[in-house]
């Protein structure tokens, strides 16, 4: 099964979707908004004059928003709908940025550049099969020293949604829409595979980086899961049996000197 070429299809298609939504709010992003959260903005911190590569960029805001910030940005997706978008949102704004269309593995086996830090975030992991290939195109891509920063929806969630918390070699096939609110009822298949907050870490352990921090969160910047309720000022959170589910969970990582 070619995962990757159906994959790519199904974001072709949702970033045409995407980028006229207001979840995505372009319109306020072209106005200056920034479209990085204070879970990340807090973790990465000061971006200034550092080189930074976006792994799974989507169409760009998030990439764009490190470059306003001071960052020297790269941004690679596998989408080619969703790179194109990106460069046209970038001429558009006058920043300067590069985007690559690539598999994060295939990115990682041709990329010879080294960068300060490399930073993926939101919705991620389940779109690829070998977190050990990833976490190696991590390690490879970070100058010495250099900062690995994750932001991920928790696998706790997907688990009492009814997928497997553990991982399997055989990966998950369903025929969906998209999350944003004008989904307009098109389904497309998607191949995507369940990784345990353990598999996550092991991976990053085994690619010779140093895991540093590892933090839990109640609360989701997005109202993109069923189930979920408004906590003014912390943003959505998730009840099970009148306890809070964990939503999200960030990894800082450190390549060694």
């Amino acid at each position: 099964m070619d995962y990757l070429s159906i994959n790519k299809e199904a974001w072709d298609k949702r970033t045409k979707i995407h980028v006229k939504s207001e979840f995505y709010d372009v319109a306020s992003f072209k106005k200056g908004k920034c479209s990085l959260n204070p879970i990340e903005l807090k973790q990465v911190g000061d971006v200034r004059g550092k080189s930074l590569l976006h792994l799974q960029c989507h169409f760009g805001q998030d990439t764009l928003s490190w470059a306003r910030l001071g960052a020297e940005v790269t941004g690679v997706d596998l989408s080619a709908d969703a790179i194109e978008q990106a460069n046209l949102l970038k001429q558009s704004l006058g920043l300067t940025a590069e985007f690559v269309e690539s598999d994060v593995v295939q990115f990682g086996r041709e990329n010879k550049r080294q960068f300060d830090i490399v930073f993926t975030s939101y919705g991620v992991l389940c779109w690829l099969s070998n977190l050990v290939d990833w976490a190696q195109t991590i390690a490879n891509s970070l100058k010495s020293g250099g900062e690995f920063h994750l932001v991920e929806f928790h696998p706790v969630y997907e688990l009492l949604s009814g997928y497997s918390y553990f991982p399997s070699n055989e990966p998950d096939i369903e025929n969906e829409g998209t999350y944003t609110e004008n989904c307009d009822g098109t389904e497309s298949t998607v191949v995507t595979w369940s990784h345990s907050v353990s598999e996550v870490i092991s991976a990053l352990i085994s690619a010779g980086l140093t895991v540093e921090s590892f933090c839990e969160y109640p609360y989701s910047p997005y109202k993109c899961f069923d189930g979920l309720e408004l906590v003014p000022d912390l943003g959505y959170q998730l009840l099970h049996k009148g306890q809070q589910v964990p939503l999200l969970y960030s990894v800082k990582a450190r390549k060694s000197v």
